[in-house]
């Protein structure tokens, strides 16, 4: 059973940065994509960013292109969002989740994802 789970996150002023952090278990973290997911409250969970596998591919919401880049060490296991020129609005419980089966196919949509961790909390400061 994959474990995943979430850190790094915390109280940041608006037009900071912040990295948070997934660390998978439980299953060959290198054989398929991964994904950010984020929500606020009162509001839907949104796709945030998607990568391939060997991470030459990523896939971004409109909302945080250019700002957050997605990443990933194989070797650790551990999936990552770089978070820059933070605004209000992207105060949100993050999760990271992984798809049901290995597969390359960068997913933006919550039911292409299985396993999804406990989530960290980003909180921006305006």
């Amino acid at each position: 059973q994959a474990q995943l789970v979430e850190s790094g996150g915390g109280l940041v002023q608006a037009g900071g940065s912040l990295r948070v952090s997934c660390a998978v278990s439980g299953r060959t973290f290198s054989s398929s994509a991964m994904g950010w997911f984020r929500q606020a409250p009162g509001k839907e969970r949104q796709f945030v960013a998607g990568i391939s596998p060997n991470g030459d591919t990523s896939v971004y919401a409109d909302s945080v292109k250019g700002r957050f880049t997605i990443s990933r060490d194989n070797r650790k296991s551990t999936l990552y969002l770089q978070m820059s020129s933070l605004k209000p609005e992207d105060t949100a419980l993050y999760y990271c989740a992984a798809p049901p089966v290995y597969s390359a196919y960068v997913g933006t949509r919550g039911y292409d994802y299985t396993y999804w961790g406990q989530g960290t909390q980003v909180t921006v400061a305006s």
